[in-house]
């Protein structure tokens, strides 16, 4: 039996009156925008993200959040508030939310979007500029109120994004409550957030998710990342390298979708090697294998004063001597699972570089990085033969590959791909999630179907018709 402590007790007190203040507020505002027109609405959400985006602001904020959390890069943080949010709005703008969303002439049924309440949303100290804002107007495209739980690392950087959002929600007559950060967040205000709200949508480490997933609220979470990337025999090379570099850098490798393996078919593996290195990679020898990663774990778990560093302050921090030019790090790796810890995330400007024979042995291997970490998430593929591709997305356990283009900016949607523009991946039922989906506004509505009677009555077929696979095979 734990002993009682009086002081937790009081801090858990006052987190739930404190959640329970604002879960009030927040639904007294979703209250006065449930019956908003599409107009209204989408006037919003196009007032909330240009409220951050726009120049000057957007520009201020990257650099806030790279000050505050001393995690990525300015051009990866700007890259996200400026041009992410953009992204995000145009891809939901035109969606209809409102009344009728879709009606289904074949079954004779039309189905109504209806509001799910306060969205509690958690918000990470990787991507803590553009996750806000993203989750926000796909919250309020479902007229639905939203509260956010930030990092503690990146908890002014929220404040900054929230209040500026508020501010644009009053000029347009909106209440400001439907958007609301927690100030100052605390385990026990996380947690209460989670048990208050009518829908949790968690971006995070994997304990917050499995709280989320543990609370009794209903939650949309996300899996863990692990992107693992094959060069085929038929790629352009050039073109490989270069935005596997993109993918690799991109805000010093924050993202969950950054390329944390690749695996290259023997007939390319010395070429695409040499492109890589041209593209700023630094071959790693058996040496630094060792003292990197006596540095970017601790006791089999990241280290959060080592990961999402330049390639130089990392190896300074393990000992390591590496050119001042060099952009990203290739560690060449054979095996996988604990033992060889970089087949798994490294939230690093690091790529473990894999040799196989073909694209099924890099089928097989992708499999085997991702079943000790990141099932379900992400892979990509660069490659001109449709075989091949098909080929890694029927043998893979993902919810997305992604072909010929960087991984990090684009299985998340982008403007040269049709995906949804989100910060949230589900990873289906392989990450331990309810959707595979790039999560966004459909996810976070209740849907009414009205059924109407069909014009002709569907008519069951004679057993001889419908069971005539089976009959006389089995008795």
């Amino acid at each position: 039996m734990s002993e009682y402590n009086p002081l937790e007790k009081h801090h858990e007190d006052h987190a739930e009156r404190h959640i329970a203040e604002l879960m009030a507020r927040s639904r007294a505002a979703q209250a006065q925008i449930a019956e908003y027109s599409q107009e209204q609405i989408d006037e919003l959400i196009t007032a909330m993200v240009w409220s951050c985006c726009q120049p000057g602001v957007a520009e201020e904020i990257a650099q806030h959040t790279l000050d505050e959390t001393q995690l990525g890069d300015y051009n990866g943080k700007y890259a996200k508030i400026a041009i992410k949010t953009r992204a995000s709005l145009m891809d939901i703008i035109d969606d209809k939310s409102v009344g009728v969303i879709e009606e289904d002439l074949e079954r004779n049924i039309i189905k109504i979007a209806k509001p799910v309440g306060v969205i509690g949303a958690l918000s990470p100290s990787t991507n803590p500029e553009a996750t806000p804002v993203i989750k926000s107007i796909n919250a309020v495209k479902g007229r639905n109120s939203i509260i956010i739980a930030p990092h503690p690392r990146a908890k002014l950087t929220n404040k900054m994004i929230v209040d500026r959002m508020r501010a644009a929600i009053e000029k347009m007559g909106a209440p400001a409550d439907i958007v609301i950060g927690i100030d100052t967040p605390t385990l026990e205000s996380t947690e209460q957030l989670m048990a208050q709200c009518d829908l949790i949508l968690a971006t995070g480490g994997p304990g917050m998710v499995r709280a989320a997933y543990s609370s009794g609220t209903p939650a949309l979470g996300v899996g863990a990342g692990n992107a693992v990337i094959t060069v085929d025999e038929t790629a352009d090379l050039d073109d490989a390298a270069e935005k596997i570099r993109i993918s690799k850098t991109l805000d010093l490798a924050a993202s969950c979708s950054s390329d944390n393996s690749v695996i290259a078919v023997e007939a390319i593996y010395d070429e695409l090697l040499e492109k890589l290195i041209a593209q700023g990679g630094y071959l790693a020898n058996q040496d630094d294998y060792k003292k990197i990663a006596a540095v970017l774990w601790e006791d089999g778990h990241l280290n959060a004063n080592a990961v999402v560093k330049t390639p130089q302050v990392l190896c300074a921090m393990a000992g390591v001597d590496i050119p001042e030019d060099r952009l990203f790090i290739i560690m060449p790796e054979t095996g996988t699972g604990p033992e060889h810890p970089y087949s798994g995330e490294k939230l690093s400007t690091i790529m473990a570089f894999y040799k196989v024979k073909d694209i099924d042995a890099a089928v097989a291997l992708t499999n085997e990085i991702q079943a000790y970490q990141g099932m379900g998430h992400s892979c990509g593929i660069y490659s001109n033969s449709e075989e091949n591709v098909l080929k890694l997305g029927m043998g893979t356990k993902t919810s997305r590959v992604i072909v010929n283009q960087p991984q990090a900016p684009s299985n998340s949607g982008n403007l040269w791909n049709g995906l949804r523009q989100t910060f949230s991946l589900g990873c289906g039922t392989w990450g331990g999630n309810s959707t595979n989906d790039n999560i966004n506004w459909r996810n976070l509505i209740n849907v009414t179907w009205i059924a109407k009677p069909l014009p002709v009555p569907k008519v069951l077929p004679p057993d001889e018709e419908l069971f005539a696979s089976v009959i006389g095979k089995i008795s």
